[in-house]
């Protein structure tokens, strides 16, 4: 039978998440201001083709297509009215490109909804929980092994998030937030202030993704190691900061720099480590390389 992630985790081991969606479907011709969610049933041979790349690089974590697949991120998608199936369609693609390695595990990530919370905003808590639960119980349906809640910088909608999604799925829960400040959210929370928030809620991991740079995802990793809450810390960084080549984002952190850094984040206490915007196949499978010792499949 296949370990589970919490069998992983509770073995102390090591895992490598995959990279970037986004920049990477860029770079594979999704066209301006399309929303990547939609592939899962535009371009399902793309989304696929990214997943199969990323197992082949070593990951033992993949992602599916679906951070912006709130029914409120997709409101204005053309598929707005049908956000539950395209969450499932999406968890059933990632399974299929998983299936290629045994072992390998599917994550269904779920990102802020790109609104503000009262009173900064107008979205209340009970609707931002009641989308969390929708997302979260179709990518239960659609086969994923657990949740993830990334690039948060809001506590509020975090907290209605968890909420929701515990409403919904009795899945293992990750929660990530981006520090896009340095070592500060957008909203000015240091890692300190979110894991003391965040940690008694029952989630099974916390951690920082996105973010400004390496060296401040290092001193983040860190800050929340020297807490000690028992929590295994997700690290997924983006490859650096982009540069503008047209309308697309470039990258210009090499593989071995952000297998270098992968490593470095293991030994300051993160469990999973991985890439978010601007990491290739190539970047996952230096980390690979990096952290666990052994070349990918």
């Amino acid at each position: 039978m296949a370990k589970s992630f919490l069998d992983h985790l509770k073995a102390g081991e090591i895992l490598v998440a995959d990279g970037a969606t986004g920049t990477n479907y860029q770079q594979m011709g999704i066209e301006l201001g399309v929303p990547p969610e939609e592939w899962a049933f535009d371009k399902p041979e793309n989304v696929l083709a990214l997943h199969r790349a990323f197992v082949e690089a070593g990951s033992d974590i993949i992602l599916t297509d679906t951070f912006g697949g709130t029914r409120l991120r997709l409101r204005d998608s053309k598929y707005a009215d049908r956000a539950p199936e395209l969450n499932r369609c999406a968890a059933e693609l990632a399974r299929q490109a998983a299936s290629a390695r045994d072992g390998v595990l599917v994550a269904g990530s779920m990102g802020p909804t790109g609104m503000l919370m009262e009173p900064f905003g107008e979205l209340t808590h009970a609707a931002a929980a009641a989308a969390y639960a929708e997302q979260a119980a179709a990518l239960t349906q659609g086969g994923v092994d657990f949740l993830v809640l990334e690039t948060f910088f809001a506590l509020e909608e975090a907290q209605a998030a968890i909420e929701g999604v515990q409403r919904a799925s009795t899945l293992p829960l990750v929660v990530s937030f981006s520090y896009d400040q340095g070592t500060r959210t957008m909203m000015g929370l240091t890692p300190t202030q979110v894991v003391r928030a965040l940690a008694p809620l029952e989630v099974t991991a916390i951690g920082a993704n996105c973010g400004k740079s390496l060296d401040a995802m290092e001193q983040i990793v860190g800050e929340m190691a020297a807490l000690k809450t028992g929590l295994p810390l997700w690290i997924k960084p983006n490859a650096g900061l982009p540069r503008m080549d047209g309308d697309v984002a470039r990258y210009d952190t090499t593989p071995a720099t952000m297998g270098e850094y992968a490593a470095r984040f293991v030994r300051a206490g993160a469990q999973i480590v991985g890439g978010c915007c601007g990491n290739s196949p190539a970047h996952v499978a230096a980390m690979v390389r990096a952290v666990k010792d052994r070349t990918p499949a």
